[in-house]
């Protein structure tokens, strides 16, 4: 069995772990270094890697975080970043790593922004693991590969091991390789791993068709059902199903270290080349106030799809992010000053959500006092009159279901002053959604796209299903930080 170092994960946005080596077999890399320019100077060398696949389901979640835990149970320090507006996957990155989850996305973050938030999240890393998107060449959908996979990794400069599924093809997986390799060579293919595989002769089948292109094989992997079955729909930000998550990163950490070539893999993330950036730092984008008010952010197995740059930002410029468990809370942390409403599925926890009488109260109190509130997706739900027929704040003057749904990109505008941004104020977002709120959007709409009105808006609140990268929007975060220090 592969143990996990112990560490305290997903207790925030996730929390943090060391690493001690002391078995000389394992891989052993130097630290991080940076110049004179401290913590956030510039690296002068990150070894990185991305793991790719050819198309959704080929296992490529699976294989990322078993070889982010199992690299870590060898004692190295591990950064996991998720290609993508996802906030799932990297909940099983943190739980693997120890380190908060890091999301790059040139949309969301713009592309000057990629590298510096790289670096800033493995500063104290020996390694940083990034997951793809989808396929390696899928991304914004009439932007030919904006913001896919390929796209990120020529941003980074990384090479990419490509996972692929084998259970349905021999040969023909040299043929998709092959493919892979040649279509873009601006992307280093650096080698394969080979998932699902059945037996020994299929096995060596594959790597004798293989051996012509010059991709090395760095793993195989046998197919497992347990392995699939627990990682299908398995959500780990969500308290009662965190035992099973941290059960399914160990057994994904022994399945990886079994069949993957470990010491291979580091030497392929050794070979990117040098990254001069400087890497990302949120006092650059906020500045600290005189005092220190605090904000709760609404947390639990609901509110958890929250960006970790979005509560640094917070606290470089001074706030005090207090969680909020909006089920078991029955009232504000003491000098509660403002309130962020992250992401999630309030249909996961809605009787429980309805059932706290006494905070549902308290917040339709402050918010109804001038309390600044910034709320996304799952809290648009929470602030409405009820959801799915069960009592809810009743901030806002809409009803929520579940019904509809919609995921994509957005290029939003603001369409009046609100708490969070100004009218006019263009931003790039993300919409994931299973819930609907009629009506869409409130007197003031909090946003613009594709010619419709969506959310809520005012001089003290910012409703929206929404999801936007404060990383890449800095100034939403130093308009809410004004707004709850009351300047």
């Amino acid at each position: 069995m592969v143990p996990l170092p112990s560490a305290p994960v997903l207790d925030r946005y996730v929390g943090t772990g060391g690493h001690t080596a002391t078995d000389p077999s394992m891989v052993v890399f130097p630290v991080t270094s940076h110049d004179h320019g401290g913590e956030h100077g510039r690296n002068t060398m990150v070894a990185r890697i991305v793991i790719a696949a050819p198309a959704t389901g080929h296992g490529k979640t699976s294989v990322a975080t078993g070889l982010m835990a199992a690299l870590r149970a060898r004692g190295v320090a591990v950064s996991g970043h998720k290609i993508g507006p996802d906030f799932v996957d990297p909940c099983f990155h943190a739980l693997a790593t120890g380190l908060p989850p890091r999301n790059l996305d040139p949309f969301l973050q713009g592309e000057d922004r990629v590298v510096p938030l790289l670096l800033h999240g493995a500063r104290t890393a020996d390694i940083a693991v990034v997951e793809g998107v989808m396929g390696l060449f899928d991304g914004a959908l009439g932007t030919e590969g904006y913001a896919s996979t390929a796209h990120v990794a020529k941003l980074v400069g990384a090479p990419v091991v490509l996972v692929v599924d084998a259970s349905t093809a021999s040969r023909s997986v040299a043929a998709s390789v092959l493919g892979f390799v040649r279509y873009d060579p601006e992307v280093r293919v650096a080698g394969v791993i080979l998932n699902r595989v059945d037996s020994r002769p299929h096995e060596e089948e594959i790597r004798a068709a293989l051996e012509p292109t010059g991709v090395p094989v760095l793993g195989v992997l046998p197919h497992d059902d347990e392995v699939r079955a627990a990682g299908r729909h398995l959500g780990p930000a969500s308290s009662e199903r965190r035992a099973d998550a941290e059960r399914l990163v160990v057994r994904l950490a022994e399945w990886v270290a079994a069949g993957v070539d470990l010491d291979a893999v580091v030497r392929v993330a050794r070979s990117a080349p040098e990254l001069t950036a400087r890497a990302w730092d949120p006092t650059d984008d906020v500045r600290p106030g005189a005092r220190r008010p605090v904000v709760a952010a609404v947390s639990d197995g609901t509110f958890t799809f929250r960006y970790t740059e979005t509560v640094e930002l917070l606290e470089a410029a001074g706030i005090e992010v207090v969680d909020l468990d909006p089920v078991r809370d029955e009232t504000l942390p003491e000098a509660c000053a403002g309130l962020y409403f992250g992401g999630g599925f309030p249909e996961n926890r809605a009787e429980g959500l309805s059932a706290n009488v006494a905070l549902r109260h308290r917040v339709a109190a402050a918010v109804g006092e001038g309390m600044p509130v910034v709320a996304e997706r799952a809290g648009v739900v929470y602030l409405c009159r009820e959801f799915d027929g069960l009592p809810m704040a009743g901030v806002l003057d809409a009803v929520a279901r579940t019904a509809g749904g919609a995921l994509g990109y957005r290029d939003a505008t603001a369409s009046a002053d609100s708490v969070l941004a100004v009218r006019d104020q263009k931003v790039r977002g993300h919409e994931f959604r299973f819930t609907s709120v009629e009506p869409r959007s409130g007197p003031a709409a909090a946003w613009t796209w594709d010619g419709r009105e969506e959310g809520f808006a005012s001089a003290t609140l910012h409703a929206s299903y929404l999801h936007v990268h404060w990383a890449g929007h800095p100034e939403l975060a130093r308009r809410f930080v004004a707004a709850v220090r009351d300047e």
